[in-house]
């Protein structure tokens, strides 16, 4: 048996850094995604479990024995109750990815491959199986390559754990139902907690659920894009450090209190006019078009107070520039200080300044990436044993 499983990454359109501090910010889903494929074999006879993440050219695996050794108490798993990792698990799980001698230059994956053996083991238990992972994501760019990378391989692990009902014999991409969806999203939770500590579920949810979703005090809301929209995603390849820059614009915050209230408030508004605007039907070219011309003036003031914030980058500001050659509002997205940008391409833009654009930003050494933005969530896709 075979199931195949996509999943979206994320942007973050409004509000980044301000929603630490109390204040709404506004995520959508990509239509870049992270493919999983989980198979198990058609003799029982066999004992191993690999994984292979392609794009590097890895691979992995570990003898059933061995997880068992290191994980015992997964002989009946119960998919349908997620459960956390504790911190003596997860040391049993480090040393079996120690096992595996990651070459140093990749050594950052050793969270997410350790996100895989506790997902696999406490949805699917000792059974093997190979499971190989692609993805259109760059990763630690700010797309949430990281949750789509749990979302996917929790997706592809329920739908094979026989926990779910799904008619395995429709062809083509399927969407689970709601009650479904929560029980993924819950696990990949799981898994990136493994990865990041704390995070937030903004980008697992996202993932999960695809369109857009608000978000502000640890409250999710849903919303329902009823425009189309479309961005270019530039990667300026520029890595950076997270928690140091939302540590940085906390101590910037305590320095100037009152002008950075002042700021997250401006930020606040920003996220909830950008998703009225969003979720406003809009059925003609004329109100799209100036639907698009209010998103691009929301993009750039969020911009300009990302800057007051202090996490902007120079790698960034050359994107701002050339975009602004040519009348396009662009923002960066996530953490900055590096990562991606966002440019809006408005529903009338003609193919050849979107080439010229892409060309500029290229001859940089800049990544660009055409995105529709607030798609699907979790699909999957089964085939049978043969």
């Amino acid at each position: 048996m075979e199931v195949r499983s996509r999943t979206p990454g994320k942007i973050i359109l409004a509000g980044e850094h301000a929603v630490v501090h109390g204040c709404t910010a506004v995520a959508a889903s990509i239509d870049l995604y992270t493919h999983v494929t989980l198979r198990f074999p058609s003799s029982d006879d066999e004992n191993i479990l690999k994984l292979q993440i392609k794009d590097m050219g890895l691979e992995f695996s570990w003898l059933i024995g061995r997880i068992l050794e290191a994980l015992p108490g997964f002989t009946s798993p119960n998919p349908l109750t997620p459960i956390s990792c504790s911190p003596e698990r997860l040391s049993s799980v480090a040393s079996l990815v120690e096992e595996q001698k990651i070459p140093e230059a990749k050594i950052g994956l050793a969270s997410g491959v350790s996100a895989f053996l506790w997902l696999y083991t406490a949805i699917i238990g000792y059974k093997a199986a190979t499971v190989i992972v692609t993805s259109e994501l760059p990763l630690g760019s700010g797309l949430g390559s990281s949750a789509a990378f749990c979302v996917s391989l929790s997706g592809a692990m329920v739908a094979l754990s026989g926990c779910i009902s799904l008619d395995s014999s429709q062809e083509g991409w399927l969407s689970y139902g709601e009650s479904d969806l929560e029980l993924v999203n819950k696990w990949a939770f799981q898994g990136e907690k493994i990865i990041h500590g704390k995070p937030s579920g903004i980008d697992n949810t996202v993932s999960t659920y695809g369109n857009m979703i608000k978000f502000r005090s640890g409250v999710l809301t849903r919303l329902k894009s009823n425009m189309p929209l479309k961005m270019l995603v530039t990667n300026t390849r520029v890595g950076r450090n997270t928690k140091a820059l939302v540590a940085g614009v906390s101590e910037r915050a305590i320095r100037h209190q009152d002008a950075m209230e002042a700021v997250f408030s401006a930020v606040d508004s920003i996220s909830k006019e950008m998703s009225t605007i969003i979720q406003s039907p809009a059925t003609d070219d004329v109100t799209i078009t100036e639907r698009e011309g209010k998103l691009e003036e929301l993009m750039e003031m969020n911009q300009g107070l990302l800057q007051c914030m202090g996490v902007s980058h120079a790698s960034i500001e050359t994107v701002l520039r050339t975009t602004l050659k040519y009348k396009l509002s662009s923002k960066l997205t996530g953490a900055g200080g590096g990562g991606c940008v966002l440019t809006l391409l408005p529903t009338l833009l003609s193919a050849t300044v979107v080439d010229k654009v892409i060309a500029d930003l290229e001859s940089c050494g800049f990544q660009c990436m055409i995105a529709t933005i607030g798609g699907p969530g979790l699909e999957i896709c089964f085939k049978g044993s043969s």
